[in-house]
């Protein structure tokens, strides 16, 4: 149908027909309708389709060629090495963090989240059971040794399997509406 479009030569008849195939393209989708600039969104993909050379009044201004003809910006990706990378770079920067901690006993606590939650990402990761002196010798060793702590009890590794298990989903074995009735006819019989 656009093809056909730019064979029209009359540009009141090229006008109705792009119109009309702007209406069927609006009907085959529906359920965007709803989006904002749903219209103007195809009279893009209309000027798109036709390689911007369909010469006809659009109710929008139509993109410009040089827009898709331009690749798109590079995404500056950080190239910082990660020594641990089960734990993550956030858990490099908490311990960071945690190691400048001024309130003694708010750090201990944070330092207790972070060493259970490395402890939780190590399980996760390796699928084997982990020392709590492991996770406390790397954190140690990730906080360049600011961090000392050797009077930690960490949760233990069956506490942390236990709880990321999935629960298991309610079987329904009813295979009627909810609401229906029971069918009473075979006790009848």
């Amino acid at each position: 149908m656009v093809n056909h479009i730019m064979t029209i030569e009359d540009r009141n008849e090229r006008n109705r027909a792009a119109r009309t195939i702007i209406d069927i393209m609006g009907m085959m989708y529906p359920y965007l309708r709803d989006i904002n600039d749903f219209k103007h969104k195809l009279w893009d993909h209309l000027a798109i389709m036709t390689n911007f050379q369909l010469d006809i009044d659009y109710p929008y201004t139509p993109p410009s060629p040089e827009f898709f003809n331009t690749p798109p910006l590079r995404i500056p990706y950080d190239n910082n090495k990660i020594k641990y990378r089960h734990y993550g770079k956030t858990i490099e920067t908490l311990i960071e963090k945690a190691s400048v901690y001024e309130d003694e006993k708010e750090r201990d606590l944070l330092i207790k989240l972070i060493a259970n939650h490395m402890k939780k990402s190590y399980v996760m990761w390796n699928k084997d059971s982990v020392t709590d002196d492991k996770i406390l010798a790397d954190i140690e060793e990730m906080s360049k040794g600011k961090i000392k702590c050797n009077d930690i009890t960490l949760t233990e590794t069956k506490d942390i399997l236990f709880r990321n298990q999935k629960k298991p989903m309610p079987v329904n074995n009813n295979p009627g509406r909810k609401f229906q009735k029971n069918d009473n006819r075979k006790k009848q019989q």
